[in-house]
């Protein structure tokens, strides 16, 4: 019989590095793949569909929220983000492990869904680290940066509803705890 792939969530407030974590453990590790999610927002520089995200306009989300297409999906800061189902699910079923890198809301929703899925919280070491990463990266206005930190507040306080907690102050060393994570929820399967 073959072994079903895990899904892992991680999540955590933006600008803690959730992105270039999973983009790391996905080029560590070949059975490990990155959910590509559907948003409403629009595409940074570095984005590429079909890649990082499926864009769609609001009244196609909408659609598929309607068709039932999501595993999850929320409005976060004016957009929406959705994890199409059927294609987890297809990966899953072909013994890959898959990551969600979604926020709160919507890991919390995929937890009660899916109780079998590995949870993980990325936090910044401090609120001052996480304001200068979202300042540095340099794709939001001070007004999106002060809504992204207020709404790192609620996720933050939702923490401890998740199976493992990290903290991102040294990125490799941060990588590596999750790595662990992962190769010990393979092994305990």
């Amino acid at each position: 019989m073959k072994n079903n792939g895990r899904l892992f969530v991680i999540s955590g407030p933006s600008g803690v590095g959730k992105g270039t974590i999973c983009k790391q453990l996905v080029e560590r590790n070949k059975n490990i793949s990155v959910s590509v999610s559907a948003t409403t927002r629009k595409p940074r520089t570095e984005d590429a569909e079909g890649v990082t995200y499926y864009f769609k306009t609001e009244a196609e989300f909408k659609q598929m929220i309607d068709d039932g297409k999501f595993l999850e999906w929320a409005n976060y800061n004016g957009n929406y983000y959705g994890t199409p189902g059927d294609a987890v699910d297809e990966r899953l079923s072909k013994g890959l492990d898959i990551i969600l890198e979604i926020e709160a809301q919507g890991a919390l929703n995929v937890m009660k869904k899916r109780p079998d899925a590995v949870s993980i919280f990325v936090v910044p070491p401090d609120t001052e680290t996480l304001y200068q990463r979202l300042k540095n990266r340099g794709s939001e206005s001070p007004e999106e940066i002060e809504e992204r930190l207020k709404a790192a507040e609620w996720e933050l306080s939702q923490k401890e509803n998740y199976d493992y907690i990290v903290v991102n102050d040294c990125l490799d060393e941060a990588i590596a705890k999750i790595e662990n994570i992962i190769k010990d929820e393979k092994e305990n399967i």
